[in-house]
């Protein structure tokens, strides 16, 4: 599920683009940055007091004040629309933890409050936020979903929103376990992957959506899929009821690391 945030920025340089006929609209800037590596804890992220250091990458929150971040490489791309980013991953990359309850928060819209961009979006040369904000904004923000950022770690944090695309999804059967009430662990072919939701679409095998996991295949297809359509709440609810990894068919963002549907079903 895209935040609308991103959905409403982006179209218009996405079609836009085409119509210039020039082949440098959609040309990317050479510069990308790499991020730091791995270890450390929240607040400063275990990087050195001195210099500041930078991370590109979808935030999640991670708890009161404290956001998660997976870092990705940025390309910058200045024409054919507001300047965005393109995210890709980078191979060995750790998750960092963030504090931010003290941050510097930029974001893209025009107010702190607002959902999605409304046609009007605030950024530098660089692709950076500008809409000075509060930390509590930045909580709001997380709260929509997936949220794409540049964080500069140093005397001073500084989170920046920008405006990139959370990559393309994916299906496939595997096992999910439950890590909190937002986050699940994707196992699949004795390879693990942290996801977050903050709204899926959930299809149940069982006769009512507030059932325990599995509790019976009333609603199951002849492929084992479930097909009675639940809401995000129920899909915790069920997921809390289960004492270990449950089969699942899931529709996911592995760029921005986003569950986006799940599909209750039987062991494969």
């Amino acid at each position: 599920m895209l935040r609308p945030l991103a959905v409403t920025a982006l179209v218009a340089f996405c079609v836009a683009a085409p119509l210039t006929g020039s082949a440098q609209a959609a040309a990317p800037v050479a510069m990308t940055v790499t991020s730091p590596s791995s270890g450390g804890s929240a607040t400063s992220g275990g990087f050195a007091a001195s210099g500041a250091r930078v991370i590109y990458g979808f935030a999640w929150a991670d708890g009161k004040g404290v956001l998660r971040v997976r870092p990705l490489k940025a390309t910058l791309h200045p024409k054919g629309g507001p300047p965005r980013y393109t995210f890709a991953p980078i191979a060995g990359a750790k998750e960092k933890r963030v504090a931010y309850a003290r941050a510097d928060v930029r974001r893209v819209t025009s107010a702190c409050g607002l959902k999605e961009t409304e046609g009007v979006v605030k950024v530098d040369a660089k692709g950076l936020g500008t809409t000075r904000c509060k930390p509590a904004d930045l909580t709001f923000a997380l709260g929509l979903g997936p949220t794409p950022v540049r964080i500069s770690l140093g005397a001073t944090t500084r989170v920046y929103e920008v405006l990139a695309m959370p990559g393309s999804p994916k299906t496939a059967y595997g096992t999910i376990k439950r890590v909190n009430d937002t986050t699940v662990m994707f196992t699949r072919g004795g390879k693990s992957t942290k996801l977050g939701y903050t709204g899926l679409s959930f299809s149940r095998t069982t006769r009512s959506c507030g059932a325990a996991w599995a509790a019976d295949r009333h609603n199951a297809q002849k492929n084992g899929l479930g097909h009675k359509y639940c809401s995000t709440a129920d899909f915790t609810k069920a997921l809390r009821s289960a004492k270990r990894p449950v089969a699942v068919r899931i529709d996911y963002t592995p760029l921005s690391g986003q569950l986006n549907q799940v599909w209750e079903t039987s062991a494969r």
